[in-house]
């Protein structure tokens, strides 16, 4: 496991600390995101393309170059 982790994290040119930010940063995004949806689901009045905006907005975080 600490191999796989070692070489995932030179895959993706971070190192500890700067990984645990970023997916930190992705596990905020969908959370928030989901509670979104849930509340557009209970009231379909608002939140109406909240939703799938941070769906776009988190593509494009984790797409971009670091």
């Amino acid at each position: 496991m600490i191999r796989k982790s070692k070489d995932h994290l030179s895959s993706v040119n971070e190192n500890y600390f700067e990984h645990m930010l970023v997916a930190l940063k992705v596990s905020f995004k969908m959370f928030y995101g989901s509670l979104l949806a849930l509340i557009h689901g209970l009231i379909p009045g608002v939140f109406q393309t909240s939703a799938s905006n941070k769906i776009k907005e988190l593509y494009e975080f984790i797409n971009k170059p670091r």
